[in-house]
């Protein structure tokens, strides 16, 4: 469970996506990749370590 809730709270507190600035379902799609391909990247480093 920890996998999953982790990403969508850093998303929604760091990423910005609490409440979306777009309108329409493919440009919030589009964000939502795009903060969770940043959560990756900021994991990348965490995840190399170990």
């Amino acid at each position: 469970r920890k996998k999953i809730e982790e990403p969508f709270g850093w998303a929604k507190t760091v990423g910005g996506m609490a409440q979306t600035m777009y309108r329409g379902v493919e440009r919030v799609r589009s964000r939502f990749i795009l903060t969770m391909v940043v959560n990756n990247l900021a994991r990348l480093p965490r995840l190399l370590g170990a």
